[in-house]
């Protein structure tokens, strides 16, 4: 293999045209030939840079609207020849093929158009690049004597190589690029597949056809951490090109020193809480889970519910709202001795951005975009949870979390402000850690027990958790439950402590048990027919 390969001709098509003319002068001013097709040959001659057609070097037309164009041996002769191969050689004379030394091509935007809502089946098929996959995987695989340029962010690299070594390509770099070719290839044809799997999902496919054969996960790299959950742990962050949801990946930061690993999953976790409300809702999570969760009729009533639930553990967390943060909210948020870690909102006033950086230098700051309605986030993405030697896959939980689909079982008919109580407490033990028990009270989250070994140390938990401002607020609170009650033991605790409603899923073989109890003690029982665990 050669360590350096003049360039003499190359081919150029590119869907995005960034930095394009820049690097085609760079490559002209070694006498390269360039080879181009469609908008890349029209862009390039507009300024000035002579070019070959790419139908000239075929002897056939572009055609087909463009699906047909470097399907040819001309092409892939061109790219695959070994130079130092007689045979190969002798048919590149015998056919009129001629070496191509460079291959600068950057794929239709598939990505980008599945991401758009209600993108059309028809205008996403078309976005499937064939021709410049093929192309790239040519020349990655010549590399011996091929230079592949994928992304516009190569430029200035394999430029300066030319220029440090008279217009050719060293092997270091072409292995390179090679390597980062392949990537771009298993990446995009991810993005197909899963998208093609999606387009299953969503016509009523079967289980079996939902989950293909093969999963296949192609992210790319957003960001090396300062480290992973621990300081001995190293971490970045990834993420997909696209996406039909806002969140903490695909977030602008607005102020704030780095992101943490920790930072990002709590935030993950906060924002997905928000989402689940149509009202304006404020959350606050401390290691994924909520410590408090207020909803009202405006941003600031819903954060003051929130952040009241558990100041003392709302101390470094993290605040999640489903609201553009204005004025007033800034204010709240920066009063007192409050501390906080990170803010994610769907965007920020003015004025409250310059508050909010002002009171804070290093909180981190994000702004995810407007977010979607309860009903319409995107069922068909699913969650991904690693374990040793491979992955569990499943859907999101988005069932309807609605009162209206639940089952009034014992004491007396809920109050509307009972009934959106109970709404919350069922909302917000969904996203706290199984075992899960949750207290909410005026709108606001005022206890939650997560992640115990038994349900009944969960409930103890929540009404603890819902003292701990000198004030008995589990007395007439309404509590969630994320599974079914299997004794009566933990109602006990929760009607002791004066909680005056439960929902729970149901299905115990000792439902009638927690019926009797609620019965007997005057208390709201719902159910819901499904539970919400949360490992």
């Amino acid at each position: 293999m050669p360590e350096t390969v003049p360039v003499k001709r190359a081919l150029i098509s590119v869907s995005d045209k960034t930095d394009l003319v820049a690097f085609a002068k760079r490559l002209v001013k070694y006498g390269v030939t360039i080879i181009s097709t469609g908008g890349t040959a029209t862009k390039l001659t507009e300024a000035g840079i002579d070019v070959v057609p790419i139908d000239d070097v075929t002897g056939f037309p572009e055609m087909m609207d463009g699906r047909v164009k470097t399907l040819h041996p001309r092409v892939h002769g061109g790219l695959l020849a070994l130079r130092d191969n007689d045979a190969h050689v002798a048919s590149m004379n015998e056919h009129g093929i001629e070496a191509i030394d460079l291959v600068c091509v950057n794929l239709y935007p598939f990505e980008k158009t599945v991401a758009k809502p209600d993108v059309a089946p028809a205008e996403a098929i078309e976005q499937i690049d064939i021709g410049g996959p093929s192309m790239v995987r040519s020349a990655a695989k010549n590399h011996a004597y091929v230079a592949v340029v994928t992304d516009p962010s190569q430029y200035d690299r394999v430029a300066n190589v030319l220029e440090a070594n008279d217009g050719s390509t060293t092997m270091e770099l072409r292995r390179w690029l090679a390597s980062a070719a392949f990537t771009r290839t298993a990446a995009y044809d991810t993005a197909i597949a899963s998208w093609m799997s999606q387009n299953v999902a969503s016509t009523g496919a079967s289980s079996d056809d939902r989950f293909p054969e093969t999963f296949a996960v192609a992210m790319q790299r957003k960001a090396v951490l300062r480290y992973g959950e621990n300081s001995h742990q190293a971490a970045a962050l990834y993420g997909s090109a696209g996406g039909s949801e806002p969140g903490v990946v695909g977030a602008t930061q607005l102020h704030g020193k780095q992101l943490s690993y920790n930072n990002l999953n709590d935030a993950a976790a906060a924002l997905e809480l928000v989402k689940e409300f149509d009202r304006p809702a404020a959350a606050v999570i401390k290691h994924t889970n909520p410590c408090g969760c207020g909803v009202a009729d405006n941003l600031l009533a819903a954060f003051d519910r929130g952040y009241s639930g558990d100041p003392l553990a709302a101390f470094g967390g993290i605040v999640a709202v489903n609201r553009n943060i204005d004025l007033a909210t800034a204010e709240a948020i920066t009063d007192g001795q409050k501390f906080l870690e990170v803010i994610v909102a769907p965007g920020y006033d003015d004025n409250a951005l310059t508050l909010l950086s002002k009171r804070w230098k290093n909180v981190r700051l994000l702004a995810v975009g407007d977010l979607p309605r309860p009903i319409d986030r995107d069922a068909n993405l699913l969650e991904v949870k690693t374990v040793l030697g491979g992955a569990l896959v499943q859907q999101r939980d988005l069932i309807d979390m609605s009162p209206d689909r639940w089952e009034h079982k014992a004491g007396p008919e809920p109050t509307d402000d009972t009934l959106a109580d109970l709404h919350l407490a069922w909302c917000c033990v969904k996203h706290v850690k199984s075992n899960a028990i949750t207290l909410a009270r005026g709108g606001a989250l005022v206890g939650a027990g997560a992640g115990q070994m038994d349900r009944v140390e969960s409930c103890k938990i929540a009404v603890h958790k819902s003292q701990a401002q000198g004030e008995a607020r589990a007395a007439g609170a309404s509590a969630g439950s994320d599974a079914f009650f299997p004794f009566r033991d933990g109602p006990d605790v929760l009607i002791s402590a004066g909680v005056k409603a439960i929902v729970q899923p149901g299905g115990s073989k000792r439902d009638d048990e927690t019926i009797q109890a609620c019965n007997d003690s005057g208390v709201t029982l719902m159910f819901t027919g499904k539970r919400h665990f949360r490992h």
